[in-house]
């Protein structure tokens, strides 16, 4: 049973959309990927398990977008277009969740975030998900 940290609210840029996401192991899912989607989106994701996403306004204001083998859907704002989450591939019963849109919480709050080999995805590969690297931020010193 998740404790009350893994339960974070969230939203997109322009507060159409809100939601509850219970998050499947706290911030330790947490990653980013290679996949040609992935790249051009550059979104730190957490994984929540299906079910683990209640909608709690905007529902209607999300489209959704599915490409190669249709299997994962990425869902976004219609409105500022915030990707905020999606249903993951690799394991069709796991969201992704965007923790930039985890209230309080930002991509930068994490030194170093592994990369997973999207490229070379498990299921096609027919393997473990492989890591590709690590992202790491190092903020600047403010004088």
């Amino acid at each position: 049973m998740p404790n009350d940290m893994n339960i974070r609210g969230g939203g997109c840029h322009c507060g159409a959309v809100r939601f509850e996401a219970t998050l499947s192991d706290g911030f330790n899912t947490i990653r980013r990927c290679t996949c040609s989607y992935c790249r051009m989106r550059g979104a730190v994701v957490v994984s929540a398990e299906m079910g683990g996403i209640k909608m709690l306004t905007g529902e209607h204001a999300l489209t959704s977008y599915r490409f190669n083998t249709r299997t994962a859907q990425h869902f976004f704002c219609s409105r500022c277009g915030i990707y905020t989450h999606h249903q993951r591939r690799s394991n069709p019963n796991q969201y992704g969740v965007n923790v930039a849109c985890l209230d309080g919480v930002s991509p930068f709050d994490f030194q170093a975030v592994p990369v997973t080999d999207g490229i070379h995805h498990p299921n096609d590969i027919g393997g473990p998900a492989r890591r590709a690297g690590m992202l790491r931020f190092h903020p600047a010193e403010i004088s």
